[in-house]
């Protein structure tokens, strides 16, 4: 059995974030895990870069952390240049070119954003490791992306239905993210103990927790 040294460690999680015609949410589990071990139950995978604007990112912590110092770094040289804090479509185009920066050696972070742009719109987009990204009614990133998507897909994106499709609120999409990470849990070991889940709306970022199951 040969030890190899590498640079990454997947610490697991599960990203979320859902548009709607006036607000984003975003939301992600608080299990910081390596392995099979649990590091912490309450490690945040969400950061607010601007006011109307919310960061999630899964993968490798270290990465994460440097990658939002980063983005910090960037947006505050922004507001010091141009006298107003960057829109969130900017932001996601500086994300973008802050991955593809580090397109040789990538930043270990699957990323999503979500928030509301200039016309008070939601907004949400979906990233991969070298910046590639499209804005998309709803994403979901990590390790439990392969149970979110589907039910998103179903519930949100209304794919292959005959019924009518409904216009859904703040409080149910709220319900909706709630079971989906309950849902992931019950399958994927990294997603776990609580799901905090950001609002983010033309007047400020609301923030939640909901408990998940802690095994």
């Amino acid at each position: 059995y040969e030890h190899r040294f590498s640079p990454y460690d997947f610490n697991g999680g599960t990203t979320i974030a859902i548009s709607g015609p006036d607000f984003a949410i975003v939301a992600a589990d608080t299990r910081l895990s390596s392995g099979y071990e649990i590091l912490s139950r309450d490690v945040s995978k969400l950061h607010e870069v601007t006011s109307k604007c919310v960061l999630g990112s899964a993968g490798c912590k270290t990465d994460v952390d440097q990658l939002r110092s980063v983005l910090d770094i960037k947006g505050k040289v922004y507001q010091h240049n141009h006298r107003k804090p960057m829109s969130t479509p900017s932001v996601a185009q500086m994300l973008s070119n802050t991955l593809y920066q580090r397109r040789m050696f990538p930043y270990y972070a699957f990323n999503v954003m979500g928030g509301v742009d200039e016309e008070g719109k939601g907004a949400v987009y979906s990233y991969d490791a070298v910046g590639s990204f499209e804005r998309t009614p709803y994403s979901a990133t990590g390790s439990g992306q392969a149970y979110m998507i589907p039910l998103l897909d179903n519930v949100i994106g209304h794919k292959n239905r005959l019924d009518e499709k409904k216009e859904l609120g703040v409080e149910e999409l709220v319900e909706i993210v709630k079971d989906g990470f309950v849902t992931a849990g019950e399958r994927d070991i990294y997603t776990g103990d609580s799901v905090e889940i950001k609002v983010i709306t033309k007047d400020g970022i609301q923030t939640q927790r909901f408990n998940l199951k802690a095994d």
